[in-house]
């Protein structure tokens, strides 16, 4: 398998739950896509809990506890959702074609909502942190 995109979404959330999801495939996209498909079969909060959930599972088998992040997890779910809104997408590639900024300019985004540094923060890297500047919609 090259690339996320040779599973489908079941496929793609099974493996990922399951915990056979190859690391080397977990990329930004992929989490992003991660997040598409639990809010779309799941709604927003219950997306956030799986993600969540499943995100701290997988970074503990890898023994990369350092690398999750609650507030930035939960603010990328967040952000999806915000997109999502605006247009019906049945593929994750379309969504992806219509708002690409979520690839490019992803830090960008979060900061728009945090003055503080939530990628280096203790505390947000182990509870979710309210945005300081523009909340959530």
């Amino acid at each position: 398998m090259q690339n996320h995109y040779e599973l489908s979404d079941i496929a793609f959330e099974q493996r990922f739950k399951a915990g056979t999801f190859p690391p080397e495939l977990f990329t930004h996209e992929a989490h992003l896509r991660l997040a598409w498909i639990h809010i779309r079969y799941y709604g927003v909060a219950q997306a956030e809990k799986n993600i969540v959930q499943q995100l701290h599972h997988f970074v503990t088998q890898l023994g990369a506890e350092d690398k999750f992040n609650m507030t930035l997890t939960v603010a990328a779910v967040k952000v999806v959702a915000h997109f999502m809104s605006k247009e019906n997408y049945s593929h994750f590639k379309d969504f992806m074609a219509a708002y690409p900024r979520l690839l490019t300019h992803f830090k960008e985004m979060i900061a728009q909502h945090y003055t503080q540094d939530i990628y280096h923060s203790e505390k947000a890297k182990k509870s979710f942190l309210l945005p300081d500047l523009l909340p959530f919609s």
